[in-house]
């Protein structure tokens, strides 16, 4: 199955959230294959970065997020998660892994013990040069405000100032790294 056969599975309807999350699919996709393009010393895989990023948010329609005309049952904190299972069951592995480690700039065990948080005690940190990289080109872009317009690096430092030095501290490296 391809990238439009799995969106089209998902998301059969043209509507907002469709809309919304194409847009986004795509913002994230440009930035991130722009960032792998600056960097051929990387050997980054192109080809799975494009359908990685077009995929990492697959799982948004099973949570309950109403400004992005989400109306599921899971909290949005829990959709790279879902996603990643939804496309593990196509046989999607490489693409799953991207979908469960691209929140924020990645969940450890001990966060979501710590939180309580709906989801399995486990570490979610992106791992592969790939999954870094598209977890990075996501800090830029969310679903509401800067829907297609990047947020500078300054604004996306700011908002991982709101989740932990450590986080900062990762979005810097990153930027280091890809830009």
């Amino acid at each position: 199955m391809d990238v439009k056969e799995i969106i089209d599975r998902y998301y059969p309807v043209d509507n907002e959230l469709k809309e919304i999350y194409m847009i986004h699919a795509r913002a994230v996709s440009d930035l991130a294959l722009e960032f792998a393009r600056r960097h051929p010393e990387l050997q980054l895989d192109e080809e799975f970065i494009h359908e990685a990023a077009m995929l990492h948010d697959i799982g948004i329609f099973l949570t309950d997020a109403p400004r992005i005309h989400c109306h599921g049952t899971e909290q949005y904190l829990c959709h790279g998660y879902l996603g990643g299972r939804l496309l593990r069951s196509l046989g999607h592995e490489r693409h799953a892994r991207v979908c469960e480690r691209h929140t924020g700039t990645g969940l450890t065990k001990e966060v979501i013990v710590q939180n309580g948080w709906n989801l399995p005690a486990m570490d979610f940190m992106p791992e592969t040069m790939e999954e870094q990289l598209i977890c990075f080109a996501d800090k830029f872009f969310s679903k509401t405000k800067f829907l297609d317009h990047p947020r500078t690096l300054e604004q996306v430092v700011e908002s991982m100032r709101k989740i932990s030095d450590e986080s900062v501290a990762k979005v810097q490296e990153w930027a280091r790294l890809f830009m």
